[in-house]
C-alpha cells in the first residue's frame, strides 16, 4: 500500500526503523486502528520481521529497517511512555508505576518468528487488577 501511495523514492524513508534506531531515537509504536487491527501482537511480529499477518513479503519489506525484539518490546511499552511524559508512571515495572501488563503464554521474546501470532494472552492486569483472565 505504502509504495502505491508515495512511490518508489518516497517509501525509502516510510517506516524506516532501523534509520531512526541508528540516530539514538525511540519510536513510539501504536496502531492506525480502525485501518489495522489493533493486537499488539501483529505489531510485534511485523516490527521484528517486517512482514504482515500473512508472511507476506518473504524475507520482509525492506529488511534492513528490522527492530530487534527488545527494540520491538520496548516501542510498544516504555517509548510510548516517554513519548507521553508517562515514563515515571508506566511502560514497564517498577515500584511506584501502574501495574498494567499481560501474561502471555509464550516467550515472544525468544519464540521463533513464525510462532508469535499463535501467542495467546492468558491475563491482563490494569492497574494492579485483573481485568482479564483466560478460562
Amino acid at each position: 500500500m505504502a509504495m502505491n501511495r508515495l512511490g518508489w523514492t518516497r517509501v525509502q524513508g516510510a517506516y524506516a526503523w532501523r534509520q531512526l534506531l541508528n540516530t539514538g531515537v525511540v519510536i513510539p509504536n501504536g496502531s492506525d486502528f480502525p485501518v489495522e487491527p489493533v493486537n499488539p501482537l501483529i505489531s510485534f511480529h511485523s516490527a521484528i520481521t517486517r512482514q504482515d499477518r500473512n508472511g507476506w513479503p518473504a524475507g520482509g519489506w525492506f529488511p534492513a529497517e528490522r527492530m530487534t525484539r527488545q527494540e520491538a518490546l520496548l516501542s510498544m511499552t516504555l517509548w510510548p511512555a516517554y513519548a507521553a511524559f508517562m515514563e515515571d508512571v508506566s511502560g514497564s515495572l517498577a515500584p511506584g508505576k501502574y501495574a498494567d501488563f499481560v501474561v502471555l503464554d509464550q516467550d515472544i521474546m525468544s519464540v521463533a518468528e513464525d510462532r508469535i501470532l499463535h501467542t495467546s494472552v492468558l491475563m491482563t492486569v490494569l492497574g494492579g487488577q485483573v481485568v482479564y483472565e483466560r478460562r
